[in-house]
């Protein structure tokens, strides 16, 4: 396809020229002509009986217009598409704290397919892993970015009229940054600064103000969520006992002082203020009282950023969106694509809650949303799952309805992927006969991967399920996913390996338990000897698969960790292979880890679920210090 762009197109061409690579088209003198014009609001793309448009009213809209031109005439007919834009800011916040550092590469293409989805909107969230002039210990060893990464992917999202943003903390979630000795003067507990000190606030504004420079954006998310202990370690020591509005407001203003200065907007999450005035300390307490004082003192130039990713009831969120106005302005919102269970991403779960709060959003006159992608416990759902969660977002953000078939197609248009092979992702952690309630949000395929096989925290939860038959046929899914979906093929073959893992040790502790019990030595030696070490061969491929994929889309730093997981599993085949040989072959009379008695995960049992949720690794693997 030759296409001739002309009218409205300065500050355009760049962008044209890399899309137009993607999208398989040719920019030619001799190509149909396109007329560019600016509208009001509206995308309106048309191509009647040989004449082309598309109008658009912001930079972005032209982009996503485009790909809707150039998806639309491949089909040979005329067309007239009209898109009403429902938000002014509307894109994901990229977890790059939690071990994981998206490469530069990765952020482009990134970039590149939230252009053609109409997103405009990038969050870095980094904790300490962004480079501050003398300070070589905050993210020291964990791929901190560099002045000139961010540069360089401002300049690029800039080309298509994307705004990144700085996403910091200045209060709390600083232990990474706070754990080395520099910090001993500003640290209050081990992931909250200490506030009131002169010396916090020198080391908060060198935050502010290198986190903010490589950036257009004028913007800056200051944090501020979850502090639960603020003034309860080394201020409670100095000061003794403040009430804890007051003490949060007055962080606040000095914070905002600094952000003035750098002529910087600012938004925090809001969670702090609600559950301050909650009895329970719970963010979505609808009994919360929050003192008017409180809110009359809170500065007025800061944004509150509501973030929900747990409910499925659209009047929840406009009674939540109304508690937010109450500080006299329009909340940000964020939602949540759940990246951050396990392996894999949970699309029921990330449907049902997004669609919920959009509509909401919509309703309520909310302009400005954010879609996260965090990267809990050391990033293992790689963030080239969550793309459908994008394009969901990217949907609702030009159709006050949304339309799943389009929605459908578009996905394939943008991403070159298959909407129900991303959806089956999800089934990794769907057991067979258990509870499909999309409210009850477990994570089997986490826990059945690092538990320890001798000593399975889990094993009581597993029992009589039909692991064997559920990853086997998922194993044949995610093989047919990746031949399928060729660019995003990594991410199929590394759940293919997985389920090659689960399908086997799913239940292997349970029948080792089994046959110990039963005195089996025959099963136990073909266990020990057959099973124990192809589930070693199994457990390598996956580790090799899953670094293959990690190294493609991360900086290399993070890695060391899920390394050591796969290390730990791999050296506890070798332990169960010796341990069971020694007593098949009579060296010990017992073995003492498999005569503990099998309890339920945490007395999960009694509270009712099919299957407990657990997203710590260091409560999954061992009972035990790690």
């Amino acid at each position: 396809m030759d296409l001739k762009f002309f009218g409205e197109i300065q500050g355009l061409n760049d962008g044209i020229s890399i899309l137009s690579s993607r999208l398989g088209f040719n920019v030619s003198d001799n190509g149909l002509p396109v007329e560019v014009y600016k509208t009001d609001k509206n995308i309106e793309v048309e191509l009647t009986k040989g004449k082309a448009s598309i109008g658009f009213n912001q930079k972005i809209h032209f982009f996503r217009a485009l790909g809707l031109f150039v998806e639309a005439a491949r089909c040979g007919n005329d067309f007239k598409i009209v898109e009403e834009p429902q938000f002014t800011l509307n894109g994901p916040m990229v977890d790059c704290s939690r071990n994981s550092v998206v490469s530069v590469k990765s952020l482009k293409k990134l970039l590149t397919i939230m252009a053609l989805m109409g997103l405009n909107l990038c969050m870095m969230y980094t904790e300490d892993t962004y480079e501050i002039e003398d300070e070589p210990y905050f993210g020291y060893m964990r791929g901190k970015y560099t002045f000139e990464e961010l540069k360089e992917c401002d300049d690029y999202a800039d080309i298509f009229g994307i705004e990144m943003m700085p996403c910091i903390q200045t209060l709390g979630h600083l232990g990474q940054a706070l754990k080395w000795n520099y910090a001993n003067d500003i640290r209050d507990n081990q992931d909250i600064l200490l506030v009131g000190e002169d010396k916090t606030y020198e080391f908060i504004e060198n935050m502010i103000k290198s986190a903010s420079k490589p950036f257009r954006s004028k913007r800056i998310h200051i944090g501020m969520d979850e502090a639960y202990f603020v003034g309860r370690g080394t201020y409670l020591d100095k000061h003794g006992y403040r009430e804890s509005f007051s003490l949060l407001n007055e962080h606040l203003k000095r914070v905002t002082q600094i952000t003035n200065k750098y002529g910087l907007k600012p938004m925090m999450w809001s969670d702090m203020y609600f559950r301050l005035g909650s009895k329970t300390g719970d963010y979505y307490d609808l009994d919360a009282v929050i003192p008017q004082k409180a809110i009359d003192n809170a500065p007025k130039d800061v944004q509150l950023v509501y973030w929900d990713y747990y409910h499925e009831d659209e009047e929840f969120y406009i009674d939540y969106i109304r508690k937010h106005k109450a500080f006299g302005r329009n909340p940000v919102f964020a939602g949540g694509i759940w990246t951050w269970l396990s392996l894999s991403v949970n699309y029921p779960k990330t449907f049902l809650t997004v669609n919920a709060a959009l509509k909401a959003c919509k309703k309520e006159g909310i302009k400005e949303i954010i879609a996260t992608a965090w990267g809990d416990n050391g990033a293992e759902t790689n963030i080239f799952s969550g793309l459908l969660g994008l394009q969901l977002y990217a949907e609702h953000g030009y159709s006050y309805e949304l339309d799943m078939e389009k929605l459908k197609k578009r996905f394939k248009f943008c991403t070159n992927g298959d909407y129900d092979s991303f959806i089956d992702i999800s089934n990794m952690d769907k057991l067979p006969g258990k509870d499909d309630d999309p409210d009850n949000i477990f994570n089997p395929s986490k826990y059945m991967l690092w538990q320890d096989i001798l000593m399975g925290l889990f094993d009581k939860d597993l029992e009589g399920i039909d692991i064997y038959n559920h990853y086997s046929k998922l194993e044949e899914n995610m093989k047919r996913h990746a031949s399928l979906n060729k660019e995003w093929k990594d991410i199929f073959y590394v759940q293919q390996k997985l389920c090659a893992v689960l399908k086997s040790k799913g239940d292997i502790g349970n029948r080792i338990k089994k046959y110990y019990d039963k005195k089996d030595i025959t099963s136990l030696d073909d266990i020990a000897n057959k099973e124990l070490p192809e589930l070693y061969k199994r457990v390598n491929d996956l580790k090799a698969a899953h670094r293959d994929q990690w190294l493609k889309t991360y900086k290399p730093f993070g890695w060391e960790v899920l390394d050591i997981r796969y290390g730990g599993v791999l050296a506890r085949i070798e332990t169960a292979i010796l341990r069971i040989n020694d007593y098949v072959e009579g060296k010990i009379d017992r073995i003492e880890e498999l005569e503990e008695e099998r309890l339920y995960f945490d007395g999960m049992k009694e509270k009712d679920l099919d299957l407990p949720v657990c997203t710590q690794y260091n409560r999954i693997a061992t009972s035990s210090l790690i």
